[in-house]
């Protein structure tokens, strides 16, 4: 499926990139364009708006920078698959670059706001597949000899992973941008903390059972004492680090 002859000629030339925008949404939020659906050549999209390669560019641009499409070079333009990274890449960088102050202590906060009930529903929903995938993720971070970076990526995918396990598929779209700030503080942990990975496995062993169980309470409780850990593994890091490589 092509988007030949789909689009009008666009009649009122103010803003011209943004009407196109608008069309073009348009007809992926209806599903008149489906994921993988390549679009035309610029010169088709040109000729069907009626607007200048200039105008059009910005709106792919734009369109792009959405998580709408995606240009495959030497293949053309294609509509987006729409995944979790997609939805909450943009929520991550306001994330980022909102904040004038260490964000550390704000994150393992709102993580022991979220995360208890969360870890309670994967208890009461989580599926077969759900249970082998956390059962890897904590396998994974048990065998892993990797970097502070590796130990840290693994960490945070068992979280993910709970979230995913409750079977309610916006609670990964709340926790994932939130989740991906973890990163660069777990790997600051690791450094820092003795025996960090030990109690991080300790824990995440825990919540694991807990959930496999279907023990909603027992894994709530479980992912509270853990968060409360990691604050105080937080404060530890923040107290040791110098302040200039205070982490914002």
């Amino acid at each position: 499926m092509t988007t030949k002859k789909m689009f009008r000629s666009i009649e009122n030339k103010g803003l011209l990139s943004n009407i196109v925008v608008s069309q073009i949404e348009k007809a992926i939020r209806s599903k008149v364009l489906l994921p993988g659906t390549k679009l035309s050549s610029e010169l088709v999209l040109c000729q069907q708006f009626g607007v200048s390669r200039t105008a059009l560019r910005e709106a792919l641009r734009s369109l792009s920078a959405r998580g709408l499409i995606t240009t495959m070079k030497g293949k053309g333009i294609f509509v987006q698959n729409i995944s979790s990274e997609t939805v909450t890449d943009p929520i991550s960088l306001y994330l980022e670059m909102q904040h004038k102050r260490s964000y550390v202590l704000d994150v393992v906060h709102a993580r022991q706001i979220i995360e208890p009930p969360i870890a309670a529903s994967a208890a009461l929903h989580y599926t077969k597949e759900d249970a082998k995938i956390l059962r890897k993720d904590q396998n994974d971070l048990v065998q892993s000899e990797g970097d502070y970076e590796e130990l840290s990526r693994l960490d945070m995918l068992f979280h993910l992973d709970i979230a995913k396990a409750s079977e309610n598929s916006i609670i990964p779209l709340l926790l994932e941008p939130i989740q991906r700030l973890t990163p660069a503080i777990k790997s600051s942990v690791y450094a820092t903390v003795t025996n960090a990975k030990q109690i991080a496995v300790e824990g995440h062993e825990k919540i694991l059972t807990a959930i496999l169980q279907r023990d909603a309470n027992a894994a709530r409780e479980a992912m509270i004492q853990h968060l409360e850990i990691a604050e105080q593994h937080d404060q530890q890091t923040l107290f040791r680090l110098p302040k200039e490589k205070t982490i914002v």
